[in-house]
């Protein structure tokens, strides 16, 4: 089962996570706030959603909509919080204004992460260069995912742009695994999958009533079945 494909669902509670979890989910996203696209989650959610359930769980730094980094001491205040209550997983992104990688608050984080692993979130799709920021980051310590659609207004659009960088895995910078989110729909999988991509996150996909509604366990399962077919 080692080469199966990777499955992520977004977390918003101990509720979601056992849902996800039962559903077929190999790894959660854990976040609060979804309508600022994911901040950093409470030390307490994080701790009930760790009892909960036993997969992976990578935990959002952002502490306010957008792609600035905000308050970066009290980013790292909060990471201290989590590492101290097991988080051993992130999920971040910042750009500059230019809309380059913010190499000075990604470098100040990965510090603190002592080789954890990470996923550089979508703010790659607002790059305005995906190579560069691909070279900027390519030897930073824990780096092993992106999360991108391929493009700003997701997946419809991005899947030229996540079929190229599939193919260019051998070289500097490519070497993370893709991980597809936003905007990812069941009839997209089969020419994804086709290109060799093989880890897909979720997140209003597994919510059939909305984000003010949990995690369904079936709707879940549908997409590990149709991720394995």
């Amino acid at each position: 089962m080692s080469n199966r494909a990777v499955l992520e669902v977004i977390a918003l509670d101990a509720q979601d996570a056992v849902a996800a979890q039962a559903g077929g989910a190999d790894r959660l996203e854990l976040v609060t706030d979804m309508a600022a696209d994911g901040l950093t989650p409470a030390r307490e959610t994080f701790a009930a959603i760790r009892a909960a359930v036993d997969i992976p769980l990578r935990v959002m730094l952002r502490q306010e909509d957008g792609f600035a980094t905000g308050d970066i001491d009290r980013l790292l205040g909060r990471l201290g919080e989590l590492r101290e209550a097991g988080a051993d997983q992130f999920v971040f992104g910042f750009l500059d204004r230019e809309g380059h990688a913010d190499l000075v608050a990604v470098e100040r984080i990965v510090a603190e992460l002592d080789g954890c692993p990470w996923t550089f979130h979508r703010a790659i799709d607002r790059a305005t260069d995906r190579g560069s920021l691909r070279k900027q980051l390519a030897d930073l310590p824990g780096l092993d995912t992106y999360l991108t659609a391929g493009a700003a207004t997701g997946v419809d659009d991005g899947v030229p742009t996540l079929l190229d960088e599939a193919a260019r895995s051998d070289e500097p910078g490519y070497e993370p695994q893709i991980l597809v989110g936003g905007g990812l729909r069941l009839d997209h999988l089969p020419s994804l999958r086709a290109a060799g991509l093989d880890a897909f996150h979720i997140g209003g996909a597994a919510r059939p009533h909305g984000w003010t509604g949990p995690v369904d366990e079936a709707a879940v399962r549908t997409w590990r079945e149709a991720v394995d077919a």
